[in-house]
């Protein structure tokens, strides 16, 4: 019975360890989710790019994140192998930096943590307010479970139990090395696997040569969760994760070997305390990126080699229109004519995708060829809304019940937004960037700042529209109806924060006024008319009010009309 509840104490705060990382990270993630692009390949230097994955895994307490956004912006092309195994190296010396820290006990800190974050995220609206809180209340979280963690291991330290494990792996230190990279491979945390580890030590369930044995193949299971995360991507993504593999697992089994020899030695004291755990544990991500950081452009060739590009077998135009969705002998179906609309909607939302991400180039260059490359998609965008549009109205009444008419309805409604947000871009973003090249002029460094980030962000929106389309998650409406209203905020603070440079005498900011400030408007309609796709959604399941207008005015205003 006591192995029972001690197994139940142990998987609740384990999997409060784990929820907790995600919320911290999920939180971060839609704070600043949109940025990561540029974060991450802004630095042409190792160092830079070490320096930058290291500041990302301590924000989102994940390696693993990083690796997969390194990984994701190789495939892309935005991101070259050298920097982007730096940056992942990186990433896995800032994830110790955060054990590092949580290893330290501050249960003090937790009441705090929790009504500060937890009266953020309740009583603001705002996003950003409202994602610290989130965060605060994760790393609340983290040490609550670590608490737990310690408090399920007292009732079994004295026991015979634990102690005939802990001396089994003492003996067979390759046991606890496999032992420690399973433990983080299946959690997808080397935060919480390690953390588990320095806490087992800390109250002196493990000693501190079994507790290094773990995590060292912690470490090794942390760069095996990138390889299995990126199996299905671009060859491209995955040569990173298995060079870090590589390497990380070569230093993790050398330091193995090396550690035990001198324990057996009597060169390195096996009376140890957690906190010297942690610091073995930063101490082999630190030598790791010294010694690494020289080879990573070398690394690149033998992994081409070993994974080497594949061959396209058919050559395809990026811009080329792919087919329609709409079969119409799929018309009769009510069930196969609203799959078929979803498909189109989603060719369209990528469509509208292509012409969008281009526009921060076209702001700095105004090339000619590519606005009219950009204008020309949009005909594409047309015509996607006249076959919508002719196929809705083929639909046979006589088999649509009401739900599927509503449905079929709410995505023609949609494709006219889409059809308008692609003129946005064709017949005035695109415009505005033309004419900054014919004046020769540029926004000043704080302005391009602005409208770089509501770029970003917007892009977010449209991939989150997307999943929308397909999932009608109401999680997602929810989410993509907040970011419409964070995007109205950060037009109007921009608009505000440009007027201030024009009252300062800016000369930048004078001569660009009225293009800064039409791409700004033009950016907020644009993302009014990708985020209509959670309205339906929102409104059907109660979520959305008929009206933002108060109801009844105070007596006092209604005399005043009067």
């Amino acid at each position: 019975m006591a192995i029972l509840v001690f197994l139940t104490q142990l998987a609740g705060a384990t999997m409060l360890l784990l929820f907790a990382v995600r919320m911290v990270r999920t939180g971060i993630e839609r704070s600043y989710g949109a940025s990561f692009q540029r974060v991450l390949t802004r630095n042409n230097s190792m160092m830079g790019s070490s320096l930058t994955g290291m500041l990302l895994a301590v924000v989102l307490q994940s390696s693993a994140a990083v690796a997969l956004l390194a990984s994701g912006f190789a495939a892309g092309g935005y991101l070259a192998f050298p920097a982007g195994l730096a940056i992942v190296l990186g990433g896995d010396l800032g994830s110790a930096l955060v054990i590092q820290i949580l290893s330290f006990r501050l249960d003090w800190l937790v009441p705090l943590l929790l009504a500060i974050g937890g009266w953020l995220f309740v009583k603001t609206e705002r996003k950003r307010p409202r994602q610290i809180g989130r965060i605060l209340m994760g790393v609340a979280f983290i040490l609550i479970s670590l608490r737990f963690l310690r408090e399920a291991m007292d009732p079994i330290r004295d026991s015979a139990f634990l102690p005939a494990i802990a001396d089994y792996l003492v003996r067979d230190y390759v046991t606890a090395f496999i032992v420690g990279g399973a433990l983080a491979f299946v959690m997808h945390s080397s935060v919480a696997a390690i953390l588990m580890c320095v806490t087992l030590v800390q109250i002196g369930a493990l000693p501190f040569s079994a507790g290094l044995s773990l995590v060292l193949g912690a470490n090794l299971g942390s760069a095996l969760i990138p390889v299995w995360l990126t199996r299905g991507m671009d060859i491209r993504a995955r040569r990173i994760p298995y060079a870090n593999l590589a390497l990380r697992g070569v230093w993790a089994v050398l330091c193995l070997f090396a550690a035990n020899l001198a324990l057996r030695a009597g060169m390195i004291g096996s009376d140890y305390q957690g906190q010297m755990l942690v610091n073995a544990h930063l101490a082999f991500n630190a030598s790791l990126l010294i010694l690494s950081l020289p080879f990573c452009g070398m690394l690149q060739a033998p992994f081409m080699r070993l994974l080497p590009d594949e061959k396209p077998v058919v050559e395809a135009n990026p811009l080329a229109r792919p087919a329609s969705a709409l079969d119409p002998q799929v018309a009769g179906s009510p069930t196969l004519a609203i799959s078929a609309l979803k498909r189109e909607l989603v060719r369209m939302a990528d469509l509208v995708q292509l012409m969008f991400s281009p526009l921060l180039g076209l702001y700095r260059t105004g090339e000619p060829e590519q606005i009219k490359a950009i204008q020309a998609i949009d005909q594409d965008v047309n015509q996607c809304l006249t076959d919508i549009r002719a196929f809705v109205a083929a639909l046979p009444a006589d088999k649509m019940d009401s739900k599927n008419s509503d449905a079929a309805r709410d995505m023609l409604e949609y494709a006219v937004r889409l059809e308008t947000a692609g003129d946005v871009v064709a017949k005035r973003l695109t415009v505005l960037a033309g004419e900054l090249r014919e004046t020769g002029k540029q926004f000043s460094p704080e302005g391009w700042s602005e409208v770089q980030q509501m770029h970003e962000k917007i892009l977010a929106n449209l991939k989150l529209a997307t999943n929308v389309i397909i999932s009608e998650d109401l999680e997602s409406a929810r989410l993509l109806n907040l970011e419409k209203t964070e995007i109205k905020r950060a037009e109007r603070d921009s608009r505000k924060r440009h007027f201030r440079r024009l009252q300062n005498g800016m000369a930048e900011s004078f001569e660009t006024s009225d293009v800064h400030l039409e791409t700004l408007r033009a950016l907020r309609e644009f993302n009014s008319h990708i985020a209509a796709i959670s309205t339906p959604i929102l409104y059907s399941s109660g979520q959305l009010l008929e009206t933002r207008l108060i109801e009844e005015l105070p007596p006092r205003e209604q005399e005043a009309e009067t």
